[in-house]
């Protein structure tokens, strides 16, 4: 024989199973925005690293061309001081490159083609700098002296414009929060 209580004992059970059942989507829901949450969270912190890491960059750059420039503007335009002040620009610029992947994660999507097209054109101008200070040191014709040291100071020209632009760049209004 059945007991009375039978009936009430599946509905007890059945409660409990809903129970059970509510409290593992709850869960589930809550893991979801969890990991959303902290994917959003770990995505901004990579940002700011990556835009600290570049505004130091950048910064650094803007400066060493700066003393890069004074040092060309006395004595001899491009003499021992210089030419290692512009193996200093060439350096940074290789840490740039080393760094330049990180250079993604920033949202901005018109920031980072400028930023590297840039970097790109500081990069040609101190290369060619460089290569024609070392092209002028062996013994080359009167004739290529003469257009190597014309390369060198149109190279350095362009080196100084692309500085200006890049003291634009780090001080562009809005991009204080990524630069």
């Amino acid at each position: 024989m059945t007991s009375p209580s039978a009936p009430f004992d599946a509905v007890s059970n059945a409660s409990t199973l809903v129970g059970v059942v509510v409290g593992a989507v709850v869960a589930t829901l809550g893991s979801f925005a969890a990991s959303w949450y902290e994917r959003r969270m770990l995505r901004r912190e990579r940002e700011a690293d990556a835009a600290l890491v570049f505004a130091e960059i950048l910064r650094t750059l803007s400066l060493q061309i700066s003393v890069l420039r004074a040092a060309h503007a006395r004595g001899d335009p491009f003499g021992s001081i210089t030419i290692r002040m512009a193996r200093a620009v060439r350096r940074e610029v290789d840490i740039y490159d080393r760094n330049r992947e990180r250079l993604f994660v920033v949202r901005d999507a018109s920031l980072r083609p400028r930023t590297n097209a840039l970097l790109a054109r500081i990069t040609f101008s101190i290369d060619r700098v460089l290569d024609n200070t070392d092209a002028l040191a062996g013994r080359p014709s009167d004739t290529e002296r003469e257009e190597l040291a014309d390369g060198r100071a149109q190279a350095f020209e362009f080196l100084v414009e692309c500085s200006d632009e890049l003291r634009l760049l780090v001080r562009r209004p809005g991009l204080t929060r990524v630069f």
